[in-house]
């Protein structure tokens, strides 16, 4: 929002600087982004008379004026100029000799054998506009050698504030300056507004057929408007430096009340509103051509101001351009309204395009200013344009409830770790124009019509703590004993799993959580994921239920960079559908493994990383924890080369080489290794048993039997394991063999078995019957038999 500091000060003159305003109102919340002074310096420039013109005898371009620069005649000059608008009887900016232009300084010279003493003056001349067709034709009221920057009020800066959506009572001037009155404690000049009296009895039938999205709708008739008269100086400054540009003058006062007040409104060309007007939803199919020449098909949600035919316009966001009004018109229906920010809120996004009349609309305007500023509008209108008006149509259902707030004074310096005496903080409540009266324990404050952001009890004290001073609130160092708080041996923290495959290599990476719906079905074959209603980008229109894809694209990235040897992990939340309304949101840790096994190297021969490789990598993550792996198929992975991790019969993530129909797809000369694990089956650690170390002899014996070589040997060791005696330590698989010695199906596998007592040196019976018992478990759960 742009505004006049000079308009500003109309309202409210606090004894500060400019920069110190802008550091007021930026410390309390309305940031200040810029402070601009309207002009470039110059001097000596005054608003002069054109007295007399004739042709330059010697140049066809060149006009010579006798022009008067002060109160006496015989003080005119002789002043050479080529603009092509110069005539006698104008009034227009002179620059006197000595004078210093922004770029140019003013000599006493002769042009084409003539002697001019100064020079005529167009904006772009001045540094104040862009005008190129000629000099600057001031309003015949400008008083003759006044200095112009005072006339044209040009010692003045604009104001840049960017808002936060919270704050629309500050979308106008006068907004800003009951801000500034509170915060500098600085009298406020009251808003005069005169009730006008109608002369005219003419009035429009008005039906408000949604009520839920306009609880309050004005208007009122005016006839006999000269809408051909200029827009005074002083407004259409205002309008400029506001970044508004004039366009006649009924419309630049509906914008000129916009800018001070906050409240949008619109003037209809009476002369094309057929019927009455209707306040109602858009019904299927119809279109508007609105001001800004958009052709705009509506939707039911859509709030129009129609008449019996048609619609007239977007209610709360643009008019139309078929009712606007033009120079001629003479009759206008002026509205002013309050419409439900939830009814506008997002409807000029849909369209494409903003309005300042949405803007405020969205964030909710003073409902209850809104009959006052018609009458206000209808005052400017009939000072400027003249005419005369009809009766005030009103037409109002249920408005917003104010609610009164409690604000305990302990909870005050409770919140703001200060202490506000009660007299201060009603002092502050007054300056802040709140309605409030005192209670037990505190105060009862009711939120004025124009602060929508204010409903509880915090809103109030943050209130206080603006007005009070940001900058006046001490910082404080806390006060509290430090604790180390306890560190369970039993669990492990992210930030150590992020350690141990750092050790082991790999390089973490962070993606987005919004990925691409192809890497959804292609590698997790789900159809239907977490779908996005507004996604930054196309591509990325879906939340992952997999960190697969993301180390893909990230391998992809790397390879196009001539890296290639990648070793890359991801630990981040992925989103699933649950069978009820809500998400499931599970932690999952992955990585990939690609490229050579080491880094190159003469003492190592290269090879490239494999299922095994990374095996160990997963292994290492589990460490005390007892994992196994089983053959399953996965979408990502090979057929033959990928596995289902678990722990006992609970599955805990994923193991295997990228599926070759993805890496043809991908791009990828040689095969990936990845993995996908649940975040919580890593965190447990199973804690060491401390035993006696024994003093005897360990006895090995090994166990070689024939089964079914389809018969997984993670089976068969936890079989062996579950059934085993207590003397037996150690069982591990140490050679496996297939040839036509075992059968063509069948495979040979050779276990390692280990047996110790503590407190005794082992006999050969305890062996022989511990490992007989260990046989016949194999034969007959597993159909082993005894290799010989």
């Amino acid at each position: 929002m742009k505004f006049s500091e000079n308009w500003l000060r109309t309202f409210v003159n606090p004894g500060c600087t400019s920069e110190q305003l802008a550091h007021t109102l930026t410390m309390a919340g309305l940031e200040v982004e810029a402070v601009e002074s309207v002009a470039d310096s110059f001097d000596k420039v005054v608003v002069a008379e054109v007295l007399a013109v004739e042709k330059h005898p010697d140049a066809d371009r060149l006009s010579i004026c006798r022009v008067k620069v002060g109160d006496h005649a015989d003080e005119a000059l002789q002043i050479v100029c080529g603009a092509p608008n110069v005539h006698a009887g104008i009034k227009v900016p002179c620059a006197l000799v000595g004078a210093q232009l922004p770029d140019m300084a003013i000599k006493s010279a002769k042009l084409r054998g003539v002697q001019s003493s100064g020079m005529l003056c167009s904006a772009r001349e001045l540094g104040i506009g862009e005008h190129v067709d000629g000099l600057l034709i001031l309003p015949d009221t400008a008083p003759v050698g006044q200095d112009f920057r005072t006339y044209y009020e040009l010692n003045d800066r604009v104001f840049t504030l960017s808002l936060t959506p919270n704050r629309a009572d500050c979308l106008g001037v006068y907004g800003v300056a009951r801000e500034i009155s509170a915060l500098t404690d600085t009298q406020l000049s009251p808003f005069k507004i005169t009730p006008v009296e109608p002369e005219i009895e003419d009035s429009l039938d008005l039906h408000v057929n949604a009520q839920d999205g306009c609880p309050l709708y004005c208007g009122r008739v005016m006839r006999g408007i000269n809408s051909n008269v200029e827009t005074p100086l002083w407004m259409r400054q205002r309008l400029e430096r506001s970044g508004l540009r004039s366009i006649n003058t009924v419309v630049d006062i509906t914008n000129y009340v916009l800018l001070e007040t906050g409240q949008p409104m619109h003037a209809f060309d009476l002369a094309k509103v057929d019927g009455a007007i209707h306040v109602r939803y858009a019904r299927g199919g119809e279109t508007i051509r609105l001001l800004n020449e958009s052709q705009v098909e509506l939707t039911t949600d859509m709030l129009l101001i129609a008449d019996d035919h048609k619609p007239l316009a977007l209610a709360g966001i643009m008019g139309g351009l078929d009712s606007g009004v033009a120079t001629g018109t003479g009759d206008i229906f002026l509205e002013c309204a309050f419409f439900n920010p939830d009814v506008i809120s997002g409807k000029s996004f849909k369209l494409g395009f903003n309005s300042d009349s949405s803007y405020r609309f969205e964030r909710g305007v003073d409902f209850a200013a809104t009959r006052n500023i018609l009458d206000y509008a209808t005052n400017l209108i009939q000072s400027i344009c003249s005419g005369a008006a009809g009766p005030i149509l009103e037409k109002s259902s249920k408005l917003p409830q104010r609610l009164p707030v409690t604000v305990r004074t302990e909870r005050v310096q409770r919140i703001l770790g200060i202490v506000l005496e009660k007299d201060q903080i009603a002092e502050y409540l007054s300056r802040l124009q709140f309605d409030f009266s005192e209670n037990e324990h505190g105060f009862t404050v009711t939120p004025p019509s124009y602060r929508f952001d204010l409903a509880i009890e915090e809103d109030f004290i943050e209130e206080l703590a603006r007005i009070h001073g940001y900058d006046e609130i001490p910082a404080q160092q806390p006060k509290a004993e430090l604790v180390m708080l306890p560190l369970s041996e039993s669990m492990r923290s992210a930030t150590q799993i992020r350690q141990m495959l750092v050790l082991r290599d790999y390089q973490e990476v962070v993606n987005y959580a919004f990925v691409d719906k192809a890497w959804e079905i292609d590698l997790i074959q789900n159809h239907n994921p977490v779908a996005l209603k507004n996604p930054i980008a196309n591509h990325l229109n879906v939340m992952r239920s997999s960190l697969l894809g993301g180390l893909i694209a990230n391998l992809q990235f790397n390879l196009n960079r001539r890296q290639d040897r990648v070793r890359l992990f991801e630990l981040g939340c992925c989103f699933e559908k649950s069978t009820t309304e809500h998400y499931l949101q599970t932690e999952k840790l992955a990585g990939i493994a690609y490229g050579d096994v080491f880094s190159e190297q003469w003492g190592i021969p290269a090879r490239s990383v494999d299922f095994y490789d990374v095996k160990s990598d997963v292994e290492t993550l589990y460490q005390s924890q007892e994992i196994n792996f089983q053959a399953v198929q996965h979408p990502a992975f090979h057929p033959g080369k990928s596995a289902q991790i678990m722990i006992g019969a609970k599955p805990v993530g994923w193991l295997g080489e990228l599926h070759p129909r993805w890496q043809k797809q991908y791009d990828l000369s040689r095969p990936a290794v990845l993995f996908e694990l649940l975040l919580d089956s890593l965190l447990p650690v199973l804690l060491a048993q401390v035993k006696e170390i024994p003093k005897y002899p360990a006895v090995r014996r090994d166990i070689a039997v024939i089964v079914d070589n389809q018969m997984p040997v993670q089976a068969i060791l936890f079989g062996m394991r579950e059934k085993k005696p207590e003397i037996v330590t150690e069982i591990t698989l140490f050679d496996v063999y297939r040839g036509e010695t075992v059968g063509e199906h069948n495979k040979s596998l050779a276990f390692k078995v280990m047996l110790q007592d503590a407190q005794k040196t082992l006999t050969d019976d305890e062996v022989e019957a511990a490992i007989a018992g260990l046989v016949e478990m194999l034969k007959t759960k597993f159909g082993a038999t005894l290799r010989n």
